[in-house]
């Protein structure tokens, strides 16, 4: 799993797992991130090319044409063939969420792209993506081939850009620290294997109790 500023260069690929639909017989790539709530990145486009095709249309795009145009070109392809699947926590709150970013949605709604030079603790220009109310959708970061994946990329935000979210998760959920589980873990590194098969059973058994009383048993 990607998490994070985990550096891109230690990944050969950006999908980290594969998912096959069994059913359909379809096999597809699924690239695992976990963020916080705010700034996310969908991909790292590590050959920079999103970046470049924008410079040709100058400052500001309002053309729909020339939108669509760029949603078609190559340079765009890691868009709409790169599957997300990030984990966005909220510490303070001790929630998380598994959401899915909806392309399709997202480049439906867009009515410009405007550069916005950098700024304060943003050194590096953007092209941001708007809706036709100005509403924030997406952006592009600026940085060249040796750039961190942090200073390029397709980037959106899991608070401003919520809307082009689908949650898998049908939304947060709530989680605490599990001192029970931490305890167990902390005592296993440290027992031998007699006692991790001696646990092991005991953990079976309260599985097998809890089938039971869901009634999953098949």
């Amino acid at each position: 799993m990607h998490v994070g500023k985990d550096l891109y260069r230690a990944k050969s690929k950006e999908e980290d797992i594969t998912i096959t639909n069994e059913i359909a017989n379809q096999t597809f790539p699924v690239s695992l991130k976990a963020y916080g709530d705010g700034p996310l990145q969908l991909s790292t486009d590590k050959s920079f090319r999103m970046f470049q095709r924008l410079q040709q249309e100058g400052s500001r795009i309002d053309d729909p044409d020339i939108i669509r145009t760029l949603f078609n070109d190559p340079a765009f392809s890691e868009f709409i063939d790169t599957n997300v699947m990030p984990l966005i926590y909220d510490e303070k709150a001790k929630r998380c969420n598994i959401m899915v970013f909806d392309y399709s949605k997202a480049i439906d709604r867009v009515s410009s792209i405007v550069l916005e030079e950098g700024s304060g603790r943003r050194k590096h220009p953007v092209y941001r993506f708007l809706d036709s109310s100005g509403g924030y959708i997406c952006e592009v970061r600026y940085g060249d081939a040796a750039a961190n994946a942090l200073q390029r990329g397709l980037w959106t935000h899991a608070k401003n850009g919520s809307e082009y979210f689908d949650s898998v998760t049908n939304g947060w959920i709530d989680y605490a620290h599990n001192l029970v589980l931490v305890k167990l873990f902390s005592h296993a590194l440290i027992s031998t294997s007699e006692g991790h098969k001696a646990a092991l059973e005991n953990i079976k058994l309260d599985i097998k109790r809890l089938i039971h009383t869901e009634g999953l048993e098949q």
